[in-house]
């Protein structure tokens, strides 16, 4: 996690690895955003126009986390999705970093920062929200 950030508080990663170990297994730029809550540059990420039926999991730990069929074009130069794929996929915190108060969400496997997550901006989708993740963040399994 980046310099002040502190540990998901009332929750325990169910995959538990070292700094080390995180640093080893992930690209530098990977460990920038999944371990330091980095963010990518807009419209960069390989996901942000992807319309590939599939399974979009946690790069760090392989956990799943959104599906293809809540992906939306926001606009916004990050992958957006309306839903996670189940409702312990993720994990939601306060943010009050970059001089504002955001939601982040983290992997809820292994607690590494995906991006964040806004509410109430009139995308027509079920949920009213918007999960703005980053690409790097994310693994695509496409549909067999």
């Amino acid at each position: 996690m980046k310099p002040g950030m502190k540990p998901v508080v009332g929750a325990t990663p169910r995959v538990v690895k070292s700094d080390q170990e995180w640093r080893q297994e992930l690209a530098p730029e990977e460990y920038a955003v999944l371990r330091q809550a980095a963010t990518e540059r807009p419209f960069t990420g390989e996901y942000t126009d992807t319309e590939t039926v599939g399974v979009y999991e946690c790069r760090a730990c392989g956990a799943e986390l959104f599906r293809s069929a809540t992906k939306f074009e926001s606009h916004c130069g990050w992958p957006s999705f309306y839903d996670p794929a189940d409702s312990d996929a993720v994990l939601l915190r306060e943010d009050r970093t970059m001089g504002m108060k955001r939601i982040e969400v983290l992997c809820g496997s292994c607690h590494s920062h995906l991006g964040h997550v806004f509410e109430g901006e009139g995308y027509d989708t079920p949920t009213d929200q918007r999960y703005c993740i980053n690409s790097i963040s994310l693994k695509l399994v496409p549909e067999a």
